[in-house]
C-alpha cells in the first residue's frame, strides 16, 4: 500500500538521516522570500531552481494503475493550476529572472506546468517522482545534487518536479508552485532560499 503524505512526513527525518540527505527540519533555516527580493538575489545567475508543479485537482499521489504515457490516468493540474503556471512564467519574466534550460519530470502535471510557464523543456528522469518507491530515491537525488555542484552558467536552470524530490534534495517542503533556489557552497549543494513567484 502506498504511504500517505502524513506517514511520509513522519518517517522522513529517519529516512533522510539514513541516506545522508538533508533533514526537512533544516527548512527552518531556508528563508521564504517575496519575488522581488528573490529576483535581486538571483541577479548574479548560476542557480538551480527546483519548482514544485502547480496546483492540481484534489488528491495525494496518483490513482491506482496510473501510467506515465496516459495523462488521463494521473492526477493532473486543475484549471486554477494551469492559470497559475501561466502567471508564474509571466511573473519570473517580469522580474527579470533569466531561465536557461528547463527540465521536467515525466508526470503530466509537471510537463504541463513547464509548458505553460516556460514553453520548451526536456524530460529528465531524475526529476520523476519516487513517492511510490522510496528505495530508488538516490537514483533521483544524486544526479540533481551533482547538477547543482556542476552548474556555472549565468542563466538559471529550472527543474519542474515533485515535493518528495525537492524535499530530498533541499530539506524544504514547498507548496505547489513554489521554487527553491540551490547553489554550490564550499563544495556542497545548498538550498539558499525559497520563494513563491506570485508573491
Amino acid at each position: 500500500m502506498r504511504p500517505s503524505r502524513r506517514q511520509w512526513l513522519l518517517a522522513a527525518p529517519a529516512w533522510l538521516a539514513a541516506t545522508g540527505l538533508p533533514d526537512p527540519a533544516s527548512a527552518a533555516e531556508v528563508p521564504m522570500l517575496p519575488l522581488a527580493e528573490a529576483a535581486t538575489r538571483l541577479a548574479a545567475g548560476g542557480h538551480v531552481l527546483m519548482m514544485r508543479h502547480a496546483r492540481t485537482v484534489a488528491g495525494v499521489g496518483d490513482p491506482p494503475g496510473y501510467r506515465l504515457d496516459d495523462c488521463s490516468s494521473q492526477r493532473n493540474l486543475s484549471d486554477d493550476g494551469r492559470e497559475q503556471s501561466r502567471r508564474i512564467g509571466a511573473a519570473l519574466r517580469g522580474a527579470g529572472v533569466s531561465i536557461g534550460e528547463v527540465s521536467s519530470s515525466a508526470w503530466c502535471r509537471c510537463r504541463d506546468t513547464a509548458t505553460l510557464a516556460f514553453g520548451a523543456h526536456r524530460v529528465w528522469q531524475p526529476l520523476n517522482s519516487f513517492f511510490d518507491g522510496r528505495t530508488s530515491q538516490a537514483e533521483h537525488t544524486a544526479p540533481v545534487l551533482a547538477l547543482v555542484l556542476a552548474h556555472r552558467a549565468p542563466a538559471h536552470l529550472m527543474l519542474v518536479t515533485h515535493q518528495v524530490n525537492i524535499t530530498a534534495a533541499s530539506g524544504v517542503y514547498p507548496a505547489q508552485g513554489q521554487v527553491v533556489a540551490l547553489r554550490a557552497r564550499a563544495g556542497v549543494a545548498t538550498a539558499l532560499f525559497t520563494f513563491d513567484p506570485l508573491s
